[in-house]
């Protein structure tokens, strides 16, 4: 089964601000060194985005605007440490598959 055109989308359009550097969540915050510099930051991230990211029975996502918020909060608390997210991660939302 191939992945859904709503999941892919969300995906994709996470992907883009996330490489682009322009992330709304993320304005001020200069994540994109981490790319060369330390990518297990950026895995990280996708993976958050990957684990909470939601589908209904017909595949179309549900909540993609809050995995990017879960995902990009990661990289906010990694960037800067007086940053906290709240609510605290869940063990399955951090977990590497």
């Amino acid at each position: 089964m191939r992945l859904s055109e709503s999941f892919s989308g969300a995906l994709r359009t996470f992907a883009y601000f996330m490489a682009s550097g322009t992330h709304y969540e993320l304005k001020g915050i200069d994540y994109l060194k981490l790319y060369g510099e330390e990518p297990s930051a950026i895995e990280q991230v996708f993976a958050i985005f990957a684990n909470v990211i939601e589908l209904d029975e017909n595949r179309n996502v549900l909540n993609a605007k809050y995995a990017e918020k879960r995902a990009v909060d990661y990289l906010r608390s990694y960037c800067d440490p007086n940053f906290k997210v709240k609510p605290p991660y869940e063990d399955w939302e951090t977990e590497l598959h």
